[in-house]
């Protein structure tokens, strides 16, 4: 009596067949992505609300992934849900920041100055480029831009570390530190930005050093600056 067909390798009994990947969240990214952009170049005001089919008008979607990605900023305590209205922009006071500041210099400042002791000069300067990037954005006062270099050259510091729950938990808490952003005038936002995109090139270059003196300082000064 003949057995049972075979199953192919790319089968297994219980498991149906792969679909075409869905498209949903693809969308739901891009304009999570954008709504972060708007955030933190202040196209999004905090203290306003804002209703998912309005935001999705803007960005030519339906207001589902709208309401999705801004489900995701809840989380990520940007913006809290008014039911019935859409969502309203988290204010962000001056003790809250100088809060998530002083947590994230509890969590690097001792990561970065273990580092310091044990990551070879050259692996520091592979990481000149990340930096460089936040110097182009601050240059032109792209805070969206600058927003999110600054977040990738603080990730791939701490990223040498090989823990990647930490690089989670203190990219969380960037994020968290960047919006609402720098008010007033455009000119006084780019001061900032290059004063703190220059503390990244300083940073790396007493890394590669090797002066432990220098890197703790410049990175304490950084979180005493507030939006770092």
């Amino acid at each position: 009596m003949p057995g049972p067909p075979p199953v192919g390798p790319a089968r297994r009994v219980g498991v149906p067949p792969p679909r075409k990947p869905m498209q949903r969240a693809s969308v739901r990214g891009q304009v999570l992505d954008a709504l972060r952009a708007a955030l933190v170049g202040g196209e999004l005001a905090p203290g306003e609300v804002y209703s998912a089919p309005a935001l999705g008008e803007r960005f030519g979607v339906s207001a589902t992934p709208v309401r999705e990605a801004m489900q995701q900023l809840a989380l990520e305590g940007a913006v809290e849900v008014v039911p019935n209205r859409g969502f309203r922009v988290i204010r962000r006071g001056a003790r809250e920041l100088g809060e998530l500041a002083e947590v994230r210099a509890l969590i690097e400042v001792p990561v970065m100055l273990r580092l310091a002791r044990s990551v070879p000069a050259e692996a520091w300067a592979r990481l000149r480029p990340l930096a460089e990037a936040t110097v182009a954005a601050a240059a032109c006062a792209d805070l969206a831009r600058y927003a999110e270099a600054d977040r990738a050259f603080h990730g791939a510091l701490l990223g040498l570390s090989g823990n990647q729950q930490l690089v989670q938990v203190a990219d969380d808490l960037h994020r968290r530190s960047q919006w609402p952003l720098v008010t007033g005038p455009v000119s006084g936002r780019r001061a900032d930005l290059v004063a703190d995109a220059a503390e990244h090139m300083a940073l790396l270059d007493a890394l590669v050093a090797r002066d432990l003196a220098v890197v703790q300082s410049l990175v304490r000064e950084h979180f005493t600056g507030g939006d770092a």
